[in-house]
Parts: C-alpha cells; sequence; structure tokens
C-alpha cells in the first residue's frame, strides 16, 4: 500500500529521536571477519530478522551486473540495506541502525560478518561530494553546541 510506503520512507529520515546523546565505544572488531558472500553475511541475523534471506536473495537478483566496479554481493549488500520490509522492527536498516546506536556493543556481534560487507563495498565506491539534507521536526541546535 501507498501509505505504508510513504509512512516507512518518511521514519527513515526522522528517526533523530532514537540517536544516543552519548559517544559510544568504536566498533572495530569487524574488520578483521573474512570478506564473505552475502548469503553468508546474513546467516547469523536469521534470528533476528527471519525474512533476511529472502530479501537478500532479492537483492542478489538485482545486482546480477554492477556497474559500479563493485562485485555482486557487495552491491546486493548496498541494495538489501536501502530494501524497507515490514514489519518494521525486523527490517534490517532499523535493527542494524537500533543495533549500531546500542552501547551494549554486544548488539553487534551477528551483525559483523555483513558490517564487513557493505563497509568494503562502501568503501570502493567512488568518493562524491553532494549535499545531504534529513527532514527533522523538531529544533536540534541544542544537542550540537
Amino acid at each position: 500500500m501507498a501509505t505504508d510506503e510513504i509512512t516507512q520512507r518518511i521514519l527513515r529520515i526522522s528517526d533523530i529521536d532514537n540517536e544516543p546523546q552519548e559517544i559510544l565505544a568504536p566498533i572495530h572488531s569487524y574488520d578483521q571477519m573474512p570478506l564473505m558472500s552475502l548469503e553468508e553475511a546474513v546467516q547469523p541475523l536469521v534470528p533476528i530478522l527471519p525474512a533476511v534471506q529472502d530479501y537478500a536473495y532479492m537483492a542478489k537478483e538485482k545486482c546480477k551486473k554492477p556497474e559500479d566496479g563493485l562485485t555482486q554481493d557487495e552491491s546486493a549488500s548496498i541494495m538489501l540495506y536501502s530494501m524497507g520490509w515490514e514489519p518494521l522492527e525486523q527490517c534490517l536498516y532499523f535493527a542494524l541502525n537500533a543495533a549500531l546506536r546500542s552501547a551494549d556493543r554486544q548488539n553487534l556481534d551477528p551483525w559483523y560478518l555483513y558490517l564487513k560487507l557493505i563497509q568494503t563495498a562502501l568503501s570502493r565506491l567512488q568518493s562524491q561530494h553532494r549535499f545531504v539534507y534529513r527532514g527533522v521536526k523538531t529544533d536540534l541546535s541544542d544537542r550540537y553546541r
């Protein structure tokens, strides 16, 4: 339904209230992980995101011949992050962002293989210099002084 899709898009750019107000410990352990296929990288996420394998398959099907120099798995890892599904709490970007915002860094343990893959993909993309806007319905100026 179009209304659900619009609601989901709004939630993606207006979830600023979920941002932690403290500095979190850095994340390092994922960079020591081996680079795996997307199917292998999402396997540890199945208990958290029951539908993740189906969406990973769809992402790979849509990324058979990436034009950006990435591998199919790398390109599909980025696409998978951008895909939305219901329920929202079991959507990859929602669950990953919640884990990244958590002060308990052990919440990231099942994400390490996926983080390695998507970070590798993002690091291989050519840099772009663009303005990015984020819409929020609140005054945040006091948070950043």
